[in-house]
């Protein structure tokens, strides 16, 4: 068993065992990668204000996401194709979050469909929503979470069309991969993700298929999900999710204090600062450069999350001392999961947590809930001097 010390040697792990285009997947952004790309270096320009001769005993990083009470300000973030990354990988993934108290978020586009998810755990998780133009279909869905016990849907606002990402379209993504001459040479060096993938029957996207209208195997799916994003998603919409669900309802893909306003009037229970880990507009500013002014907008009325860019506890540590209450991560626990699966996912969480705990008392607090801007130092010019438009005119 190797050492693992930190996320990085997860990811380095991960990378030898998943196939390419199910790793390329996951470690991409759209276009350029500019956003994708700061979302992680922009963290580095923070720096932490060391304090000295405090007691440390006693510490807790215990608080609550939507009401719920967690063990650290981490959820697992919502993944598209989990169970590609490793064999029923988002029921081990949820089953990980479980044993450590904190929530699981089951992308609409998963493998392993709700119903497994359901009936391999005990605490609720939470439910992911892509917004689809049949209506109907959306309409099961969220009844199928409800019956499942999950007691919070997670609306994604960001993907009414889908950016491009190249490394996608080269390596053909699909699941199951399909059986090119450079997909067959580069599974055969993936023995022992291939031999764990055929001792399950999980290889397809388990919410789609065989649910939606005419999808009902591989050929029939691809074509299905290219037409059905809804790119006429407005808030007149969003509104009528709302009052369908009958639990907390969080809108993840917030980017800007004017949409965050939206949100806030919409009676959503939190958001999520999000650019969709910098896969979908490349050139939107990071996530945790943008979070201090949505902070600003709407933060003393409604619950702020953020994702984007956390590999470590430090980066927790910096957005919830810039206002955010929680956190998500995404690829710090695919990393895991393709490396270890639910062994591996325990590790990111561990990992993420020591980080966390140490930092926070090194900077002089010993309650997650007592961390603020005092313990960080943000460089002059951090936020940007973008000029905004006066008005959407």
């Amino acid at each position: 068993m190797p050492v693992i010390t930190n996320i990085d040697d997860l990811h380095a792990i991960y990378r030898r065992r998943v196939p390419k285009m199910f790793y390329d997947y996951c470690q991409s952004g759209s276009w350029t990668e500019q956003t994708f790309r700061e979302n992680e270096t922009d963290f580095d320009k923070i720096r932490l204000r060391q304090r000295v001769a405090v007691d440390m005993e006693g510490r807790s990083l215990k608080t609550t996401m939507v009401g719920r009470e967690v063990s650290m300000p981490v959820a697992l973030a919502p993944v598209g194709l989990t169970g590609m990354q490793h064999a029923d990988g988002e029921i081990l993934a949820a089953q990980a979050a479980e044993d450590f108290g904190v929530p699981f978020t089951l992308s609409t586009m998963s493998i392993c469909s709700i119903e497994d998810v359901a009936r391999k755990t005990q605490a609720p998780f939470w439910f992911q929503l892509y917004v689809m133009r049949d209506e109907e279909f959306v309409d099961n869905l969220i009844g199928r979470a409800e019956a499942a016990g999950c007691d919070t849907l997670v609306i994604t606002l960001d993907l009414q069309i889908l950016g491009q990402r190249h490394k996608d379209l080269k390596n053909g993504l699909s699941a199951p991969p399909k059986l090119t001459p450079a997909t067959i040479a580069n599974l055969a060096t993936k023995v022992s993700w291939g031999l764990e993938m055929m001792g399950t029957p999980r290889r397809q996207f388990g919410n789609i298929v065989g649910h939606a209208k005419g999808v009902t195997d591989t050929s029939s799916l691809s074509s299905w999900t290219a037409e059905q994003f809804d790119p006429r998603l407005d808030w007149g919409k969003i509104r009528k999710l709302r009052d369908k669900w009958k639990g907390k309802v969080i809108l993840k893909g917030i980017l800007d204090p004017e949409d965050a306003r939206q949100a806030l009037e919409m009676g959503a229970d939190a958001i999520v600062v999000s650019n969709h880990g910098g896969r979908q507009l490349d050139g939107a500013l990071s996530s945790i450069r943008m979070l201090p002014e949505i902070v600003e907008a709407v933060g003393d009325k409604i619950e702020i999350h953020m994702d984007g860019g956390i590999r470590s506890g430090q980066d927790v540590l910096k957005a919830v001392a810039l206002g955010a209450r929680a956190t998500y991560i995404g690829r710090a626990f695919i990393y895991g999961l393709g490396a270890m699966g639910k062994k591996g996912v325990t590790h990111a969480l561990e990992v993420i947590r020591k980080e966390l705990d140490t930092t926070m008392a090194l900077c002089g607090e010993k309650d997650i809930h007592d961390v603020g801007p005092h313990v960080t130092l943000v460089p002059k010019g951090f936020r940007g001097e973008w000029e905004r438009p006066a008005s959407n005119s």
